[in-house]
């Protein structure tokens, strides 16, 4: 049903006149995200607190009005679209590092944090915040949450549910519920952190975030590696890892995707490089000195052709600022991209490489495909022209061709995208009846009357 005149000035009396919307040019703003898919929402609410979010969720059990949570609309797979119309709930307004505490290593943030001034903030304070997705300078950390963000240092540090100590979150109930400790340890109960952490934002709304920090790394050195072969690339991703070599992070780019940024590198490319792989370590300043000169050994041993050091701070951040203007670049391609998100083990990459190579011979389009190497998690860019029928039918079977090899391969369909509505139909594929089934049971716990962003993973 559609949202009548009275229950849109409950939501004023609620947030204010000035903080809910429903006229069609902010809804369209809110109609899309990064999946490239458009669903209008019915109005725009944005909160200041779990107390109005509260209020909120009785309004719209009372009506039977879905609620949609968003961040910035960045992610990938669709997980904050208004698939059926409802109310969008943007938590920008809640932005706000509450606490960062030096001595317990802990900080308390509002879910519309940007992810990079988080990293500015406790950066600014001798410590270090890790997971750090591609989009962080205008992604928020409810919507890192949300997804399980990663990013290029899982590989060392691990990702967004390895440093969540605990949260305040809304059901939709209304209630509001408090999970998880302050501290390093705790075991008091079942995990409802862990489980609210990756549902994107279909169990409860998150309002504060209670997140682990580590002291900041004394050093960091940069290495970008040239492959005349993407081959020998992969292979050299398992050989660093097999010596006990841990950098903080492993990426890689393809042919493809290297021509997308070459404009933007500071060092020389040559036309035979197939594929590069943007190494990092930290620590003290010894054993930086000593790790990248192995891992420099390791690399020309296993066939690379050049080894690039960045020699200061600005060198090795527009080298990382090349490749995380990778994805937007792809357009000079093709107009449309499928974008995912695979995950293998990494003794396969070299296999999943081959695979992906065929899959791109077989459909006939374009296949980019670059990402956090360290740990397997490959991102695969299917090229393609929406407006060309025979181009969607390939692209489609590509894409299912792609989940059926990499689960093969003991992999997972998304490591760090999430299902959101893009990857629902193949969901199936990696998770049995049965654990759905407990699945589906558990968000029928958290949310009976289905009004929480409904027509996500399921």
């Amino acid at each position: 049903m559609g949202m009548s005149d009275a229950v849109y000035n409950e939501l004023i009396k609620i947030v204010g006149k000035d903080h809910v919307t429903r006229s069609k040019e902010d809804l369209v703003c809110y109609a899309y995200d990064a999946s490239s898919s458009t669903f209008m929402p019915e109005a725009v609410v944005f909160p200041l607190n779990s107390a109005e979010i509260s209020k909120i969720f009785h309004l719209a059990a009372k009506n039977i009005i879905t609620i949609i949570p968003r961040g910035s609309g960045s992610g990938m797979t669709g997980g904050a679209l208004p698939v059926n119309g409802g109310l969008v709930m943007a938590l920008s307004r809640m932005n706000k590092i509450i606490d960062i505490d030096r001595d317990n290593f802990t900080a308390v943030v509002e879910p519309g944090v940007i992810t990079q001034e988080l990293h500015r903030a406790v950066e600014d304070k001798g410590l270090f915040y890790p997971p750090d997705p591609a989009s962080s300078s205008f992604c928020t950390i409810g919507g890192n949450v949300a997804e399980c963000a990663g990013g290029p240092r899982a590989v060392k540090y691990g990702v967004t549910r390895d440093y969540v100590l605990g949260l305040e979150a809304v059901l939709p109930s209304g209630k509001i519920i408090h999970t998880g400790v302050k501290t390093a340890k705790g075991v008091a109960g079942y995990d409802l952190t862990r489980l609210i952490v990756g549902s994107e934002g279909t169990l409860a709304v998150v309002t504060k975030i209670i997140l682990k920090l580590l002291p900041l790394p004394e050093t960091i050195k940069t290495l970008a590696v040239l492959f005349p072969s993407m081959e020998k690339a992969a292979r050299t991703v398992s050989a660093v890892i097999q010596k006990a070599v841990v950098p903080r992070c492993i990426e890689y780019m393809d042919k493809a995707s290297i021509q997308c940024v070459a404009q933007d590198f500071t060092f020389p490319v040559s036309r035979d490089t197939s594929a590069i792989l943007i190494l990092e370590v930290d620590g003290d300043s010894e054993h930086v000195e000593k790790e990248a000169k192995k891992l420099e050994a390791i690399c020309l041993s296993n066939g690379a052709s050049r080894v690039f050091t960045a020699e200061n701070q600005k060198q090795a951040h527009d080298l990382w600022k090349a490749r995380k203007a990778l994805s937007p670049t792809l357009f000079s391609l093709a107009p449309n991209k499928i974008n995912e998100d695979i995950v293998v083990p990494i003794t396969k990459i070299p296999e999943m490489v081959k695979k992906i190579q065929d899959i791109q011979d077989s459909a006939n389009l374009v296949l980019v495909s670059f990402g956090h190497a360290g740990d397997g998690n490959i991102h695969c860019n299917i090229m393609y022209d929406k407006r060309d029928e025979n181009q969607s039918v390939r692209a489609e079977k590509a894409v299912a061709r792609l989940f059926e090899e990499t689960l093969a391969l003991g992999g997972t369909i998304t490591g760090e995208h999430g299902i959101g509505i893009t990857k629902k139909k193949y969901l199936g594929l990696e998770i049995g009846e049965t654990e759905l089934d407990i699945m589906k049971q558990i968000k029928q716990v958290f949310d009976p009357g289905n009004i929480l962003n409904p027509g996500k993973i399921f």
